[in-house]
């Protein structure tokens, strides 16, 4: 099938590691200038990253080399390369967790054109240790439950439907009704599971290990009143469980084998309409388009599970994708991934590139109503907040990689049945003080305990 195969290639691609990724704009590269090597480690923009870096090159004839982490490696990935003599002159930096690990590498921006370009709001997100800045936060992104319209509401038609529309989805006691009469009729209505296969191969498994265990640890940090605590218990993990059980139990997927289900395989089901919920966010969506999901017919619901409150919430957000330039390299180099970075938000091809062709919402003050990302699924998580009222899901900071391991190692095993729902909890709540206390024997940095109301 068309679409299954160009999800598929993409996915190709998601794989590459750093080494199997070559420089961009080489031939018309202009060394004098300074260059730029940019370490990304967001894998579903490479194609669009490497386009934008030729162009770049073209124009300026400064040499761009992106090149892209295999996914689930990013720590390891900065790690290695920035301990390099030629190490990248920019990165990505995701989570609280990154800064504080990497703080070492990183130049202060606060300065530059390209950070005085942010709005208030993504000035207000960037990583600083008092008055000084370390990164640039370039894209605002929202990550929930991604349903397709036109499956709902054509089973909404049906005799056996608990709903009458997809905008009866209002809670997860409607929500799990749904995806489980779904399942039950689902040879009826033309699919092989109400839900995407919830993958736990390394490429996938921070969808369930980072995302949504978040929403239980908001949730206990909401009754705590802070954004950051050493103390949890994990007491809301018996409503991860539920949507967990629900999730496996209504996927295309036998149990024993969700250990090996593959990002590329769940966004597979999606995006062919074997499915019609898939868990991820908004970034999800330049693997989804051109296959067999209408962008009309592209919805998000929060990450309902049963907490207390949450049908006051709506997707979770997140500024996770920050710009950071390695204070290790060269003035020059710094200078030109720094104008590189301006281009990019400043340039039409680089705004064209950041919003319509990568989908993000970009706080930047050079992006007008005509800059807004041509991303459904951008506007349907917004659309909670400003048509309905609804508030935000805080994207609490997790102590790394280790954390996320510490929770999908032993939800492997409790899927498979080998395992017990015990260790899943003991991963998410036993191992996080001491996790944090090593990132503060280490960087002297725990993140802030702001009011959280």
């Amino acid at each position: 099938m068309k679409s299954a195969q160009k999800v598929i290639a993409t996915a190709a691609v998601l794989a590459m590691s750093v080494a199997a990724l070559s420089a961009c704009g080489s031939d018309t590269a202009d060394d004098s200038k300074g260059k730029v090597y940019f370490l990304n480690t967001k894998a579903e923009i490479v194609d669009q990253l490497q386009e934008l870096a030729d162009a770049y090159t073209d124009e300026t004839g400064v040499s761009v080399d992106i090149q892209t982490a295999a996914s689930g490696t990013n720590n390891q990935t900065l790690t290695s390369e920035l301990s390099k003599s030629d190490g990248p002159t920019m990165f990505n930096l995701a989570g609280f967790d990154q800064y504080a690990k990497f703080k070492d590498y990183l130049e202060p921006v606060q300065d530059s054109e390209a950070y005085q370009l942010l709005t208030d709001e993504g000035k207000s997100y960037a990583y600083k240790d008092g008055d000084t800045a370390y990164t640039i936060p370039y894209a605002a992104e929202w990550y929930g439950i991604i349903y397709n319209k036109k499956i709902v509401n054509e089973y909404a038609k049906k005799s056996y439907a608990v709903i009458k529309s997809a905008d009866d989805i209002t809670s997860w006691d409607v929500l799990k009704k749904v995806m489980n009469s779904m399942q039950e009729h689902k040879d009826d209505i033309g699919l092989e599971g109400a839900v995407s296969t919830p993958g736990l191969d390394a490429s996938d498994n921070y969808r369930f290990s980072s995302h949504m265990a978040r929403i239980p640890l908001f949730y206990e940090l909401k009754d705590l009143g802070v954004t950051f605590s050493l103390d949890i218990t994990g007491k809301y993990m018996d409503n991860y469980k539920d949507l967990w059980d629900t999730m496996v139990k209504d996927s295309p997927t036998e149990p024993s084998l969700i250990g090996s289900g593959t990002y590329e395989d769940s966004t597979a089901e999606f995006s062919t309409g074997a499915v019609a919920f898939y868990p991820n966010g908004v970034w999800a969506y330049t693997q989804i388009k051109d296959n067999d999901v209408a962008d009309e017919d592209l919805g998000m619901l929060p990450y309902y599970m049963g907490n207390p409150g949450e049908e006051d919430y709506g997707p979770a957000a997140v500024y996770d994708a920050n710009w950071a330039i390695n204070k290790n390299a060269s003035e020059a180099d710094k200078k030109a991934s720094l104008d590189f970075i301006k281009w990019m938000v400043s340039s039409d091809t680089g705004k064209n590139a950041l919003a319509k062709e990568m989908g993000f919402a970009a706080p930047f003050t050079t992006f007008g109503d005509d800059d807004q990302p041509a991303n459904p699924l951008v506007a349907a998580a917004k659309e909670w907040s400003e048509s309905k009222g609804k508030k935000t899901v805080y994207t609490a900071s997790i102590p790394g990689q280790q954390w996320m391991d510490n929770i999908a190692n032993p939800l492997v095993e409790y899927t498979q049945g080998t395992g017990d729902w015990d260790a899943v909890v003991e991963g998410f709540a036993g191992t996080w003080k001491t996790l944090w206390d090593a990132y503060k024997d280490s960087t002297g940095m725990l993140p802030p305990a702001d009011p959280l109301s």
